[in-house]
């Protein structure tokens, strides 16, 4: 079924059941979202509201466009040599994966029923959301952590930091494998201390196989404006090269790959 042939009476109960969902957009990248060259889909809906936000444009659920889970394997599966060529699969990122957990279970069941590899890019704030049937499915979770303390992690994203350590430490009960990413923004998430918070949360997990440490920029700016937001970090420059070595080395000394 086509999603514009879904009537509106059908489309509340098609999205309850995960055969249809809104989709910001995909793209086809190499060793960005996970290992090999990736398609990542972006879903619609975010229930943060991070003030780095990249992506201001996922973060609206009527900002997507109505896609169906049958519409979406297909085109999932025409790449499938290129992922078996390159060590790659897919990658559903968002907005937040977990707005749309019975949509996302349904694309990845299909992926994994092609033998294509999974990825989740999720913030874990609705880890609750994802099903033991949906964590199966999943071969690697990016985790999100965008602060080590709850007071830092509510003005940056204004949301409570809780769910996503519990996300966390179940990911890595389950033995689901880890890449932790971490977005180093001058004057607000880059003190020592809350560096060294992160690196105690995360090399708890014992399933994390490498932590991205990811310089902010400025490539969302104009999206902000656009939308006719008002983007609170207009003025805050890139970390140099020398803040970012010195994060990467406060993770490194805890053992972990850092990248």
């Amino acid at each position: 079924m086509q999603a514009a042939d879904v009537d509106r009476s059908e489309k509340f109960a098609m999205m309850r059941a995960g055969d249809l969902g809104s989709v910001h957009s995909w793209e086809l990248v190499t060793s960005v979202d996970g290992p090999g060259t990736r398609m990542t889909i972006f879903l619609s809906g975010c229930p943060l509201r991070c003030l780095f936000c990249h992506n201001p444009d996922t973060m609206a659920m009527k900002n997507g466009e109505a896609v169906t889970s049958e519409e979406l394997l297909k085109r999932i599966s025409r790449y499938r040599t290129i992922f078996q060529t390159t060590g790659g699969g897919i990658t559903l990122s968002g907005g937040e994966v977990l707005m749309q957990p019975a949509f996302a279970a349904n694309i990845l069941r299909g992926a994994k029923e092609m033998g294509i590899h999974t990825t989740i890019d999720t913030s874990g704030f609705l880890g609750a959301a994802c099903t033991e049937e949906m964590l199966n499915d999943i071969d690697l979770v990016l985790l999100d952590v965008k602060a080590g303390d709850e007071e830092t992690y509510k003005k940056v994203t204004g949301r409570s930091l809780a769910p996503t350590l519990k996300f966390g430490q179940r990911l890595a009960d389950n033995g689901t494998e880890m890449w932790i990413r971490f977005v180093l923004v001058p004057g607000l998430t880059d003190s020592f201390e809350n560096v060294e918070l992160i690196a105690d949360h995360v090399s708890k997990w014992s399933t994390v196989s490498r932590v991205e440490v990811l310089p902010f920029h400025q490539m969302g700016k104009d999206k902000w404006a656009d939308l006719g937001m008002k983007y609170e970090l207009a003025d805050t420059e890139p970390p140099t090269k020398a803040e970012v070595e010195r994060v990467r080395e406060q993770f490194r000394a805890r053992g972990l790959e850092v990248y």
